[in-house]
């Protein structure tokens, strides 16, 4: 999956904080549908065994588009599903413990807030990272904005390493923040909140490919 990965610019997430979990099957088809091709389910405080029904209703429907299906945190969950990715916060430890746990193949991201930890995500062999929040975000509240001047430096300095950036982009912000040197995006909020969730998306992936 990870020359999917490298393909992707838009990264999509069906979060729970914004999704009813019997919206999760439409949803996980609208975005791909408009395009995405790394998708993660985001259930922040449901029950393992919830987590675990959700999961299994997004992930065959990224398996048969050929889309990247990631789980947030849980990394033994991640790894008795099958999931193609992971992605972790700081407060994970090591990425080797992560490793140990889902084995080599699967995908490996980090949640970063500073250029310092997107670099020692790098170093720790991180298949990708997200960076931000680049501006104040519900999905992320009460964690302060990182604002949009160490994108490129940030950007360049991870060489090929995909650095998808996340927090408050929509379609008012997205300009600034390919201006600002960005090549990938998350989008959740916005995305998940649109009457056309599709036609939303493509729109978007249609803007990051040009």
């Amino acid at each position: 999956m990870k020359h999917v990965l490298q393909s992707c610019r838009l990264y999509g997430i069906v979060d729970m904080g914004y999704t009813a979990p019997g919206q999760v099957a439409e949803k996980t088809s609208a975005l791909l549908e408009g395009g995405v091709r790394i998708l993660q389910l985001r259930a922040k405080g449901l029950p393992l065994p919830q987590v675990a029904e959700l999961a299994r209703v997004m992930q065959p429907l990224c398996r048969a588009a050929g889309a990247v299906f990631v789980l947030n945190d849980y990394p033994e969950l991640a790894a008795s599903l099958g999931a193609d990715a992971v992605h972790v916060g700081q407060d994970a430890g090591p990425l080797a413990q992560v490793r140990a746990v889902v084995g080599p193949q699967m995908l490996v991201g980090r949640s970063t807030h500073s250029p310092q930890q997107a670099l020692d995500a790098l170093a720790e062999g991180a298949d990708y990272i997200g960076f931000g929040p680049l501006f104040p975000t519900g999905t992320k509240p009460g964690r302060p904005a990182i604002g949009l001047q160490h994108i490129a430096q940030v950007q360049a300095q991870l060489g090929e390493l995909p650095m998808f950036c996340i927090g408050g982009i929509n379609a008012a912000t997205l300009p600034d923040v390919l201006a600002a040197g960005a090549q990938r995006v998350v989008i959740v909020s916005w995305l998940l909140q649109q009457k056309n969730i599709a036609a939303a998306a493509h729109a978007v992936n249609d803007i990051l490919a040009h």
